[in-house]
């Protein structure tokens, strides 16, 4: 299998259903019964969330069949074992129905819906759709990165020029790291320009692959999190791997991804973060 453009326009068009019939007409009407809490305080789940996780694996189904793997993000809270089947599964479908649940459950129009495809252990395809914009940064494997939608022309996207480390600026999860890590890579964060966190990986990655920010870093990993954003940002050019060197993979779920313009940056930022 390989994925198409006409598949990527297809998962484009399944994320604007969703988003326009289970997710923005509850953005800031949520009550307190629709919000729960997961794994910590700030670890929200919306009646949204599970509403249009379900509305894309039905549309998915219907228009793919069955032959396929599912992974979403809520479907993991009931089934946590998913996942070591995505390496093996000649096709799967990986969401994230609201990347930045914290925002949404708040009022805070940062938000996306992220979908993948994963072929064989490859990200093959991927989207990060925008419900306020309306519009979709986007990638096939060896095929480009673009934005489309709202019914513009495609626009290709491109990450920005290297900069020096001391004036370079962008994105950093660090918080999921244990208190001597938290320290290590704080330190190292002092060595850039500038260190911003939007509590939406999808809408910080956009940032990057768009060469907006130079920079985005990740401790803690989920497909449904990163692969989509991992695949644009190698298609628009940019350097990745993991903080240690070792290549991303879609079924990690820690290790610390750092994401650049090229390898000489990528390679001065791993050494602040590791405290070399």
């Amino acid at each position: 299998m390989t994925v198409t453009r006409q598949d990527i326009d297809f998962l484009v068009a399944t994320a604007r259903a969703a988003a326009d019939v289970e997710i923005m007409p509850r953005f800031a009407n949520l009550t307190a019964a629709d919000i729960k809490t997961k794994a910590h305080a700030s670890d929200f789940v919306t009646v949204a969330d599970v509403a249009a996780e379900e509305m894309i694996e039905r549309q998915v189904r219907a228009a793919w069949g069955d032959d396929f793997l599912f992974i979403g993000e809520e479907v993991m809270e009931r089934q946590p074992t998913l996942i070591d089947q995505l390496m093996a599964a000649p096709r799967a479908v990986v969401v994230d129905p609201i990347d930045g649940t914290f925002n949404y459950a708040n009022g805070v129009p940062a938000f996306a819906v992220i979908i993948s495809v994963v072929e064989h252990g490859e990200v093959t395809g991927g989207i990060i759709y925008d419900p306020l914009r309306r519009d979709a940064a986007c990638a096939i494997r060896d095929g480009g990165a673009f934005l489309t939608g709202e019914g513009r022309p495609d626009r290709p996207l491109r990450v920005a020029p290297a900069a020096p480390l001391s004036e370079m600026q962008g994105c950093a999860g660090w918080y999921y790291a244990d208190a001597d890590e938290r320290d290590r890579l704080l330190d190292g964060l002092k060595q850039v320009s500038n260190v911003m966190n939007y509590r939406c990986g999808g809408q910080e990655m956009r940032l990057l692959v768009d060469g907006r920010i130079d920079y985005c870093y990740y401790h803690k990993l989920s497909p449904w999190d990163h692969a989509a954003g991992w695949l644009i940002h190698r298609e628009a050019g940019g350097h990745s791997a993991l903080i240690d060197g070792t290549p991303y993979r879609p079924d990690l779920r820690a290790g610390g991804l750092l994401m650049t313009p090229d390898a000489a940056s990528w390679t001065a930022l791993a050494a602040a973060l590791r405290g070399n």
